[in-house]
């Protein structure tokens, strides 16, 4: 039986090395929520991966917040779970909210390990002890400002760039990344960004690219099923993976050839090595996206990242590439191999600064989980 004794919430502003800008909205600032679960003298830590408002998700850092105070902490009082695997279906009463549920059962996961002195990605199936690393840019004022970016990565040693891009910033976009750099892996990402029909997207075929990110809206999968079958390069969907249920229905449609999995997108690591091994079954091979963790949400990331079907370049970049100051330590770094180590340590194998997290923090929360 895990040992839940008591669940604190914290929220907490980190200040973005560069801004992050995307189809939908920029970021200058990562206001982050983090969950820990305490028993017998052992901490779980698990991270939302929310925004501060609903533009990826119609979850936000607020929503979360409330629906884990007012719902989710009533389901866990007294509750018998003997494994991390059987938080789900505690939590199934509650429509929605993948983020908030993945959060709280991320610390559940992160306990139990800990309990063990297990490191989480052995515990899930891992099979490697580092995992391939991306990097994410995000939407530039210029091209020139664009290629001074993937510039600078690319010396970092990241072996794959993945492109934001959006209508009218895409093929120019393209066209001058590839003459700089023709040989380097690269993909795109639309979040969501086009209509079908769009002229620009049969012209991607011309960019040897990885793979095209969710161009379409996140509930439309037979749009993306149609493209899948004009195009060359793989379509990979994101947004509308949303459950172990619906990666099963984009498969039988024939919507996508690449899955991103992220963990709080799919409701937790349950759902995400569920929809691992579905796509494994099916021959499509997966990658694990980026939401802008701070160490705690990145440590999780990196352990699923470590199942055998993560054979693509993952959105796991070194922590530098996002906050000068973290909240958990150690950091992430990138080997000469373009790769991030999984940490050794029992559970997601990093410590949160917690006299700092309280010292910051812009709101918590404490609850005791025994009857």
């Amino acid at each position: 039986m895990i040992p839940l004794e008591a669940l604190e919430l914290f929220v907490i502003d980190l200040p973005l090395v560069h801004p992050f800008r995307t189809s939908f909205g920029e970021e200058r600032v990562r206001r982050v929520l983090l969950v820990s679960v305490a028993g017998e003298g052992a901490v779980g830590w698990g991270e939302c991966v929310a925004s501060s408002g609903p533009w990826y998700s119609y979850e936000t850092v607020g929503t979360a917040f409330h629906v884990i105070r007012d719902f989710i902490v009533p389901l866990l009082r007294g509750a018998r779970l003997e494994h991390p695997r059987d938080f789900p279906a505690l939590v199934a009463p509650i429509r929605g909210h993948p983020m908030a549920k993945a959060a709280v059962e991320a610390a559940i996961w992160d306990l139990f390990c800990r309990l063990r002195g297990m490191p989480l990605w052995k515990e899930i199936g891992g099979v490697r002890e580092e995992v391939l690393s991306g990097v994410s840019i995000g939407l530039q004022d210029s091209i020139p400002e664009l290629l001074a970016r993937v510039r600078e990565f690319v010396g970092r040693g990241y072996p794959r760039v993945k492109l934001k891009v959006k209508p009218g910033w895409d093929i120019s976009v393209l066209e001058a990344v590839r003459e700089e750099f023709p040989e380097i892996e690269l993909q795109v990402d639309a979040n969501c960004a086009y209509r079908p029909g769009d002229p620009a997207l049969p012209e991607f075929d011309r960019f040897g690219l990885l793979l095209v990110e969710q161009p379409f809206h996140y509930e439309d999968l037979l749009e993306h099923a149609r493209l899948a079958r004009t195009l060359s390069t793989p379509v990979c969907l994101d947004e509308s993976i949303t459950s172990p249920h619906r990666a099963r229905e984009a498969l039988e449609l024939g919507a996508c050839s690449v899955i991103n999995i992220k963990q709080g997108r799919v409701g937790g690591l349950t759902a995400a090595v569920e929809i691992h091994d579905l796509a494994r079954e099916r021959g499509i091979p997966v990658w694990c996206g980026g939401m802008l963790e701070t160490g705690v949400g990145r440590a999780l990331n990196v352990a699923l990242a470590t199942l055998p079907n993560f054979s693509l370049p993952n959105d796991i970049s070194a922590t530098d590439r996002y906050f000068r100051e973290d909240i958990a330590h150690p950091p992430f770094a990138l080997t000469s191999r373009g790769t991030i180590p999984v940490p050794e340590g029992p559970g997601i194998g990093v410590e949160v600064d917690g006299e700092r997290l309280r010292r910051e923090a812009a709101a918590t929360a404490r609850f005791g989980l025994r009857r």
